[in-house]
């Protein structure tokens, strides 16, 4: 039975969100005032709560983060990769600036630095191809 190897081998991350989220002592369950059905149902819902269970943080660690936390994560990654494209397009000097690395998320090991090889035109061949656009 899944319920008894969840209270075998997560006793204490168990017993810290039963008592958190529903106000049930584990010790009810040998004190005969708490059914295994119960608990099973209880471990149901905290399935459902990636970011504040303790129980399932420590059954998967990428769920220390909720769903928002990685869009915000996924924003930020590509806003500060827009900002130093843009950058690196319009300043002069970019050659000792380095592409910004993602924020590390959990249960996932650090990626590999990408080097982004960006080729720019001078302002005399980008005059030119305005000059053919305007031209048409």
């Amino acid at each position: 039975m899944a319920v008894v190897r969840v209270i075998q081998d997560y006793q204490d991350e168990l017993e810290a969100d039963l008592l958190e989220f529903f106000g049930v002592d584990l010790l009810d369950l040998w004190r005969g005032r708490l059914s295994l059905r119960r608990v099973g149902v209880c471990i149901n819902s905290l399935m459902k709560k990636p970011g504040r269970s303790t129980l399932l943080e420590a059954m998967d660690e990428r769920t220390r983060w909720s769903e928002s936390d990685y869009l915000l994560a996924r924003i930020s990654d590509a806003l500060e990769l827009s900002n130093f494209l843009f950058y690196k397009a319009n300043a002069e000097d970019t050659e000792d600036i380095e592409q910004p690395e993602p924020i590390p998320r959990p249960g996932q090991p650090e990626p590999e630095p990408q080097p982004v090889e960006t080729q720019f035109s001078t302002p005399a061949e980008l005059s030119n191809f305005l000059g053919q656009l305007n031209s048409l």
